[in-house]
């Protein structure tokens, strides 16, 4: 059993860090400040094929392995958090039009996504329908031509900014075989938008979209009409692990600045690190995030393996978010006013990593899917 990366691996970890360091983490706390998504963003991504990382090469991607998703929003993650959205829901809208969409939809969609150029998101969540996302009401009303969307999602990450959206909308009865899966173009007239002022995450443009008869056409369809729920939550498995690694990355760069203070800043005349309150807190955090990230990267190499991985993904994304919240805040406290002050980004990241215990899964749902692998279904709530 091999517990590391292989060469490659750990040579390309080293080389989005460095990037990441030198071009994402400067802008990570004034585009915070500034609360707006910055446009250049996704052309720095796309440079390094960040935004076609699960793309095929014959569409202008990368190809690359789960894995390697995941090492990408990990480094990411350490240096400007908000950044790895963008690598998490590219790479989660990517996987679900390689296995779904036909030929000539790729060939159309996933080009401009791999290039940085389309921005995507993709809206499930509504107003009356977060967890419970199967009861969702946004209609798609039949046309000659295809369909109009009719209604509103809400809490869409990239949902200012995107160009283009993998919309989930009713097509049916209820009930999950009534939803089918649409490509929508955001920038039509009967779409509005509308910003929310978060306590996280503020440049990553989540957002309410209203939909007044929006035209999707035929050839928008994405799958087999009444299978775009299952479709779409397939994919969920794996993206999962791959915010887990994003949330764990802002936990470990918080923690080694932690470290670092511990080392540096001297009280009754010897190193902070000397005293047991606070060397063995910062041990505890080193030891839950190896725990952590552990689970978080075999969910995703058993996806490359074609393996089972649901439980594994929903351990990675129920334990990774709550502990990168634990970390950060032992960081903050170990360095004390200095990291309270808005001048040092560890206040930003707990800020920040917080939303992902609530976005794509909530604690809730991750142990039930947990649970049910462990007992199975008739034992399990």
């Amino acid at each position: 059993m091999h517990y590391g990366f292989d060469e490659d691996q750990e040579a390309y970890a080293r080389e989005i860090r460095r990037w990441a360091t030198k071009v994402l983490a400067p802008h990570y706390q004034s585009d915070d400040a500034a609360g707006r998504f910055r446009p250049e963003l996704t052309g720095e991504l796309a440079q390094m094929g960040l935004t076609g990382l699960r793309i095929p090469e014959e569409y202008g991607g990368q190809e690359a392995t789960a894995l390697i998703a995941g090492i990408a929003a990990e480094e990411v993650g350490r240096a400007d958090f908000n950044a790895s959205y963008v690598i998490i829901v590219t790479a989660l809208i990517s996987d679900i039009l390689v296995r779904n969409a036909t030929e000539e939809q790729r060939a159309r969609w996933l080009p401009g996504i791999a290039s940085g150029e389309v921005i995507p998101c993709i809206c499930i969540t509504e107003p009356e329908h977060g967890t419970d996302a199967a009861a969702m009401e946004l209609k798609a009303v039949p046309t000659e031509d295809g369909w109009t969307l009719h209604g509103e999602k809400t809490s869409i990450t990239l949902g200012t900014v995107a160009h283009q959206g993998l919309v989930l909308a009713r097509t049916g009865g209820p009930g999950a075989r009534g939803i089918s899966a649409f490509w929508v173009d955001m920038d039509h007239p009967s779409i509005s938008r509308s910003g929310f002022d978060d306590l996280g995450g503020r440049s990553i443009g989540r957002a309410s979209i209203h939909f007044d008869a929006t035209p999707v056409p035929r050839d928008a369809l994405v799958g087999e009409e009444g299978g775009g729920f299952v479709s779409v939550m397939q994919g969920f498995d794996y993206s999962r692990a791959i915010i887990g690694l994003a949330c764990l990355g802002a936990a470990q760069i918080s923690l080694e600045e932690a470290l670092q203070w511990a080392r540096d800043r001297h009280a009754f005349g010897q190193p902070l690190g000397k005293f047991q309150g606070v060397s063995f807190p910062l041990a505890d955090a080193a030891t839950h995030l190896r725990g952590a990230r552990h689970v978080c990267y075999e969910a995703l190499w058993r996806k490359d393996q074609d393996l089972e991985h649901s439980a594994e993904a929903a351990m990675a994304k129920f334990w990774a978010p709550k502990l990168a919240a634990e970390v950060i805040h032992r960081a903050l406290l170990t360095v004390g006013h200095v990291a309270y002050s808005s001048e040092s980004p560890i206040g930003q990241r707990l800020r920040d990593v917080i939303g992902l215990e609530i976005g794509d899964g909530t604690e809730q749902v991750s142990k039930l899917i947990i649970s049910r692998h462990l007992l199975g279904r008739d034992s399990a709530p």
